[in-house]
């Protein structure tokens, strides 16, 4: 299926979801992501903000557990140039204000910018993901650059709240595939 398509159709559904149903299946994702991932040799993890007017899974469980209970873990958050569809990246604290942007994405204001090389995990907004590890995002490529500047080894993992396709048909060499797609009920692995 086209990512055209399939953006319009898996946005749809999404927002058909009860707030309930966000709730309860990110909490199902959270479980997932801390029962499947040693975080021993991770130091630092990007986490994308929910934006809640388009249903997203709610990322907050994930976050404040790694504030909690892995300190050697920085959590990192994005703030995104609306003009040149790029991402900057700052240390999210418990204490970092939020503000949301014109598209309704809360960001850190005023945090310490941490370099894209010190990135070691990044947690991947979905809309749809295929059984290869491709990924459909909102279309504007800001994950698309943000992952090309990422380390070779540094772990893409997409958070979906539906399971795969069988494949995403007009795949271009920009796109960066996923290590892992976490779904409430599955933990997909790709490449090697």
């Amino acid at each position: 299926m086209q990512k055209a398509r399939l953006r319009k159709e898996m946005l749809q559904k999404r927002l058909g979801y009860e707030a309930a149903d966000i709730s309860r299946k990110s909490r199902q994702i959270a479980a997932n992501f801390f029962g499947h991932f040693s975080l021993e040799d991770i130091k630092a993890v990007h986490v994308f903000l929910p934006i809640r007017l388009k249903n997203e899974i709610d990322t907050w469980p994930i976050i404040r557990k790694l504030q909690a209970e892995y300190p050697h873990i920085q959590v990192i958050a994005s703030v995104s140039d609306l003009q040149e569809f790029t991402l900057t990246h700052h240390w999210l604290l418990p204490e970092t204000e939020l503000v949301e942007n014109k598209w309704g994405i809360p960001e850190p204001r005023g945090a310490e910018a941490i370099p894209v090389e010190k990135i070691d995990m990044v947690l991947v907004p979905l809309l749809a993901f295929d059984q290869q590890g491709h990924r459909v995002g909102y279309g504007k490529g800001f994950y698309d650059r943000f992952l090309e500047l990422c380390r070779p080894d540094t772990l893409k993992v997409g958070l979906s709240l539906e399971e795969p396709i069988t494949a995403i048909t007009d795949i271009h060499p920009g796109d960066t595939a996923l290590d892992f797609a976490l779904t409430p009920t599955h933990i997909y692995k790709f490449g090697n």
